[in-house]
């Protein structure tokens, strides 16, 4: 057994926050979970304090969730976490990194300038500019800069007229500002969750959509099951995983008739898709993971 104290930034009760405390305490006897809203940062002392507990003595903490959803006060959170790397705590992964996939925009800025295959995307604040996108694309899905799991997510089709597609983007900017726009793609019923631990390929599986839903989330009825990928699927995954610099991650990828795309590296990766189509408890192997990083570098 480590002697090790690892702590798990992430939501008190959730399955996967809780799983991986679990396996850290039986392989350290330590056991803490961390929510990231209780958490104090003394700027004079360069301390992080949560309740009693000084972040700034354990020997890393895995981040697993910044908050329940993504937002600008996420981003704050992990620029607070980025106080304790600099103070020689070992995140895992680097607060650095999760905040580049925080934002929408920044994360698929890096992709495509990973040269990594991603559906046509166009940004503007511009409802005329926006309108002509549709035009040009079709059909198009707006989404926020801060969401996941489809969440905040808009279908826009250049078929329900210029008026709708207005009322649609106005209130769209009112809630979320900017308009990202990306090509509506056709998933054939499922599309991919590849999954790296370590810069390591791990495997891969299948979302497969539920009745008449356009996209295959989980939260839309999904459901996850086991898929063989290809040498040169897994290798577009390990290219756009290859952009950050993350201990855990899934790479969205979906098979499409043009060829298939990337739609986003993950912040934090899923453990459920992994366990549940795959049979791999990667919240296990993630731990173990650190451990053996922990300890080559002590």
């Amino acid at each position: 057994m480590s002697n090790k104290r690892i702590a798990v930034i992430g939501t008190p009760g959730k399955w996967s926050t809780e799983v991986l405390a679990d396996h850290l305490e039986r392989q350290t006897g330590f056991r803490c979970v961390i929510d990231m809203s209780e958490v104090v940062l003394e700027l004079d002392t360069g301390r992080l304090l949560y309740r009693d507990l000084v972040l700034n003595e354990l020997d890393g903490v895995i981040i697993k969730k910044i908050s329940e959803t993504y937002s600008p006060e996420a981003d704050d959170r992990i620029r607070m976490l980025a106080t304790l790397e600099a103070d020689g705590v070992r995140c895992f992964s680097r607060p650095e990194q999760v905040g580049r996939l925080i934002n929408r925009l920044e994360g698929t800025s890096a992709l495509a300038r990973g040269n990594v295959s991603l559906p046509a995307t166009r940004v503007t604040e511009n409802t005329e500019a926006a309108l002509k996108v549709i035009e040009q694309f079709g059909k198009a899905i707006l989404k926020p800069l801060y969401s996941t799991k489809a969440r905040g997510m808009v279908v826009l089709e250049a078929g329900a007229g210029s008026e709708t597609n207005v009322r649609k983007l106005n209130k769209f900017r009112e809630e979320h500002g900017l308009f990202y726009l990306q090509k509506f793609v056709h998933l054939g019923g499922q599309d991919l969750g590849m999954v790296f631990l370590g810069n390591e390929y791990l495997c891969t599986y299948a979302r497969v959509g539920a009745g008449d839903a356009w996209n295959t989330t989980i939260n839309s009825g999904g459901k996850y099951e086991a898929y063989e990928a290809s040498p040169e699927l897994i290798e577009l995954g390990f290219k756009a995983q290859s952009c950050f610099d993350l201990s855990f991650t899934t790479v969205d990828i979906a098979l499409t008739e043009e060829g298939p795309v990337v739609f986003e590296v993950s912040a934090f990766g899923g453990f459920s898709g992994a366990l549940k189509g795959c049979g791999i408890d990667a919240a296990e192997k993630l731990c173990e993971h650190v451990l053996v990083e922990l300890e080559a570098s002590s």
